[in-house]
């Protein structure tokens, strides 16, 4: 009787076993918990909102709209949270989600800062960051890891489109003023690296605080400096004040500015009269193409505004992620990232996209030029395009690399 007790026990303790390994480790092709979860953190309230905020949420929502709402048959939820470009804060809402909300994916980090230090938050809990935001290159450099996919542009790909060609048309003396974070300071070292290659000077540099209030003794220094060129390391709020208060300084009359991170929604709260010749480095414009233009009126009647290249990027992303899923059988992390490196990733955000082996996704960049009021047909219509940087061109090249994912 006892021998047959101690049978029964065994057994049933074998049987048990595959469902206890099963609930300890999802099975091949299940979602980790039932539920893709996508998390979109971006500056809600801060001089970079209308950049990503809201419209980030949006076009992240559209993406999951158009894949279907779900992948594998798990449903798919967006969730959000405002990092108010402190570190610190989006760390710990990125180790919150992960470890409480169970998000899989963290998309947009609009902030260099927030992207480095959220970033190492996603290595260490093996979930996946597709930053869109964040531009700084240590992204994908010192900083860059296996969890962390860099996605839409970097501050090489912008000081490679606008520095290169400003120095080329006689801009070969310049002055930086710098936002004081990772950001700033990686915009400012890559152009000025550009400049310098491509045969101009750098005369001085100033830095100021983000969000500055008053951009005054900033652009005295820049004035005195005398240089032809006062470059703009910086982006949204402070891109579009310092603009204005050099207009206002009468700087633009013996120098000219560049902007060397401007978006379609700066250039619409300047106005065409103001920003005017400005050459620019970006990657989407909403009236390319059909494909683009769809996604933009889309948008636009969410919005009221028409997408930046980080909505674009966002949603893009997002679309990406979810096809990875679809095509892995599963949302583990790396697993998905292994996917994205199969082959060429391409859409209306992505002309000639690929995912290299450092976690930086390569495309077409694109050097426009603002119209003049009287260029300009209809509403949002404000860039010329002036030349495609290929994809292999415009970003780092792999042999400049200090990514540690790089085999040497």
């Amino acid at each position: 009787m006892k021998r047959k007790l101690i049978s029964a026990v065994v057994a049933g303790a074998f049987a048990l076993a595959p469902v206890a390994m099963a609930q300890q480790k999802p099975a091949a092709g299940k979602i980790s918990d039932g539920v893709v979860k996508v998390g979109v953190l971006s500056d809600m309230s801060g001089l970079y909102s209308d950049l990503g905020g809201q419209g980030s949420v949006v076009a992240a929502q559209m993406a999951v709209d158009d894949f279907g709402k779900t992948v594998l048959g798990a449903k798919i939820e967006i969730v959000s949270a405002d990092h108010q470009n402190n570190a610190e804060t989006g760390a710990n809402r990125v180790r919150e989600w992960f470890d409480r909300q169970q998000v899989d994916m963290v998309t947009d980090v609009l902030n260099s800062a927030v992207g480095i230090a959220s970033g190492k938050v996603a290595n260490e809990k093996k979930k996946l960051m597709m930053n869109v935001g964040a531009a700084s290159t240590r992204l994908t450099n010192e900083d860059c890891n296996p969890h962390t996919i860099h996605y839409a542009y970097d501050t090489y790909a912008l000081a490679n489109g606008t520095g290169k060609a400003i120095v080329k048309t006689g801009g070969d003396t310049w002055f930086f003023l710098t936002a004081d974070y990772a950001f700033g300071h990686s915009l400012e070292s890559d152009t000025a690296n550009v400049v310098r290659a491509t045969g101009g000077k750098v005369v001085g540099q100033v830095r100021h605080p983000l969000n500055a209030a008053d951009f005054s003794s900033f652009l005295l220094q820049a004035q005195t400096s005398k240089a032809k060129i006062v470059g703009l390391a910086n982006a949204g709020g402070d891109t579009i004040n310092s603009i204005k208060a050099a207009n206002e300084f009468g700087i633009t009359k013996n120098q000219s500015l560049a902007g060397l991170l401007v978006f379609i929604t700066d250039i619409h709260s300047l106005g065409l009269n103001t920003a005017q010749g400005m050459l620019l480095t970006d990657g989407f414009y909403w009236d390319f193409d059909d494909k683009n233009r769809e996604f933009a009126k889309k948008f636009f009647a969410k919005m009221k505004k028409m997408p930046s290249m980080i909505h674009a990027g966002v949603y893009s992303a997002t679309m990406n992620y979810l096809k990875a899923i679809q095509a892995a059988g599963t949302d583990d992390a790396l697993a998905v990232v292994a996917q994205m490196k199969k082959g060429n990733v391409s859409d209306f955000f992505l002309r000639n996209g690929m995912l290299r082996e450092d976690n930086r996704m390569i495309h077409d960049m694109y050097l426009m030029q603002v119209k003049k009021q009287s260029e300009s047909k209809y509403p949002w219509d404000y860039y010329t395009l002036k030349a495609t940087i290929p994809a292999a061109e415009a970003f780092q090249p792999l042999s400049a690399s200090r990514c540690p994912l790089i085999k040497k």
